[in-house]
């Protein structure tokens, strides 16, 4: 059956996102603005990316996550510091953590699987754009997560999705290279957690980018491409 797919508009939802389309099809394609900073830019480059794969896809709004979220300044990294948990897991995690973020955002995306069966384009499946750099930070980005979430599902649903992955198991650079590989909307994406014109590239996000785009050698490729949304 299709699936629905939780999309920020980032690197990772976005290559989950063409690789969902491609292999299961894409019931609903759901975004979050709980007043995260970059809200509006991830916004737009999620209903973009839809747009332009022919998906349907909703807004939802959140906006009393924000009185639970940080709300001070962004820190900046170096791509030489990625690799540092005394510094990715300290003040950085700190700054860009929401509580319980991905586990609200799961457990939306299975009641409108919930919703959805019985009708013409039924779900059973949904999409989350994890990957396994930041799952050594975060641990709802990890296997762990995924795992008991699938079990917690079997006894909060009736229908009994499932939770999964395509770049679960990759770093940035390989979804990078998969990305490329199946055509996905990479060249839309937005990844910083500011809203500025374009992507700071300094904040941690935008460095794992970065060197991602660097790594896999698509980083003239990325910016002669890209669209800003």
């Amino acid at each position: 059956m299709p699936a629905i797919v939780l999309l920020s508009g980032g690197l990772d939802s976005a290559v989950n996102l063409k690789q969902a389309a491609d292999q299961s099809g894409v019931a609903l394609a759901l975004t979050f603005d709980y007043g995260q900073r970059a809200a509006l830019r991830e916004a737009a480059a999620a209903s973009l990316m839809c747009r332009k794969l022919r998906l349907p896809h909703r807004l939802i709004q959140l906006p009393w996550l924000s009185e639970l979220s940080p709300s001070g300044p962004v820190p900046q990294v170096t791509a030489d510091q990625l690799d540092h948990p005394s510094v990715t897991s300290g003040e950085t995690a700190q700054a860009v953590w929401v509580p319980n973020r991905n586990g609200l955002f799961v457990n939306i995306a299975a009641a409108f699987a919930e919703s959805l069966a019985g009708q013409a384009l039924p779900a059973d499946t949904i999409v989350a754009g994890f990957n396994a750099e930041e799952a050594a930070t975060f641990p709802d980005n990890s296997p762990d997560f995924v795992n008991t979430t699938n079990v917690a599902f079997l006894f909060s649903t009736r229908q009994k999705p499932r939770l999964l992955s395509y770049t679960q198991t990759l770093r940035k650079a390989d979804i990078v290279r998969l990305g490329r590989k199946i055509n996905a909307p990479i060249p839309m994406i937005w990844s910083c957690y500011l809203d500025g014109a374009d992507h700071c590239w300094r904040c941690e996000s935008c460095a794992r980018l970065e060197r991602a785009l660097r790594q896999a050698e698509a980083w003239e490729w990325f910016h002669t491409n890209r669209i800003i949304p």
